[in-house]
């Protein structure tokens, strides 16, 4: 007996299958989730098309496709016909970014016409927690940014991102689109910094949100205040903000090279469940 596939863009119609797919791994898909919770699916309001892959008339896994191509509970037959479909429109993201195990095969299928790409990070550890830290007691003067201190917190984001992406976030639209993600942040009190003197010496956000899980980005620390310990007694203090307020599951994921940022979550308690990979052009 055949089993007939197809792949088709999502319609607002198709919220609820999409969002049963997405809730499917709440974690490693809390990123696209919170987006679609947030906008549906209507590619003006969600930033991009959202790709299923259906058999024998089941929804079984989705690809986003906007700023990031994202595949999600994406099967190696549904890898290759997102693939065939990313051919035919033409590179228009700035990442390819998801599980590692699916965006290893999507890139592979993608290199010959999209490559070469700027860096490749081919294993970076997805990390979870559910508890507040039993170890790190959380710094005190770690808070939430204020509307008003979006001049102060700027310049942090922007060094935070540059170091970790190597441009520059103000590069192409002058930074509209990235002030206002964090605008955004700071808008919905998920942006956290430790001030001293003025100036940020540690921040983090709560990234993507969703009821299930969400997900801390942006961990930095000012380099001349590095050593100090201040990422582990941060994160502590993000980590209570994100599990009493938020979700009950916090996550992040972390280039597998930088060892001593590993060493500090899971001081704070996060474990390792799982791995991304980001294609970066």
């Amino acid at each position: 007996m055949l089993t007939q596939t197809t792949t088709r863009v999502l319609e607002p119609a198709d919220l609820g299958a999409a969002l049963a797919v997405l809730e499917s791994a709440p974690v490693e898909n809390a990123f696209v989730a919170a987006r679609v919770q947030a906008a549906g699916l209507d590619p003006w309001r969600l930033g991009g098309e959202m790709w299923g892959w259906y058999t024998d008339g089941r929804l079984r896994s989705l690809c986003y496709s906007g700023a990031n191509l994202v595949p999600i509970c994406a099967t190696p037959e549904a890898v290759r016909a997102f693939a065939d479909r990313a051919r035919r429109t033409g590179r228009r993201c700035s990442s390819i970014v998801g599980p590692s195990e699916p965006t290893t095969l999507l890139w592979s299928l993608l290199e010959p016409s999209w490559g070469p790409a700027r860096d490749v990070r081919a294993h970076q550890p997805l990390m979870v927690t559910e508890a507040p830290s039993a170890t790190v007691d959380p710094d005190p003067l770690v808070r939430r940014i204020r509307k008003e201190e979006m001049e102060l917190i700027m310049p942090a984001c922007v060094a935070m991102f540059t170091e970790e992406v190597g441009i520059s976030p103000m590069a192409g639209d002058g930074g509209l689109l990235y002030q206002a993600r964090v605008a955004e942040l700071v808008g919905s009190g998920r942006s956290f910094a430790r001030i001293e003197d003025g100036e940020v010496v540690f921040k983090a956000e709560i990234g993507a949100a969703t009821r299930q899980a969400c997900q801390i980005q942006g961990v930095w620390v000012a380099p001349e205040h590095r050593g100090r310990g201040l990422s582990e007694t941060g994160m502590a203090a993000v980590l209570r903000y994100a599990l009493s307020d938020v979700a009950p599951v916090v996550s992040l994921y972390v280039n597998d090279y930088n060892t001593p940022a590993r060493a500090a979550y899971r001081r704070v308690g996060f474990r390792e469940v799982g791995a991304f990979m980001s294609v970066l052009f």
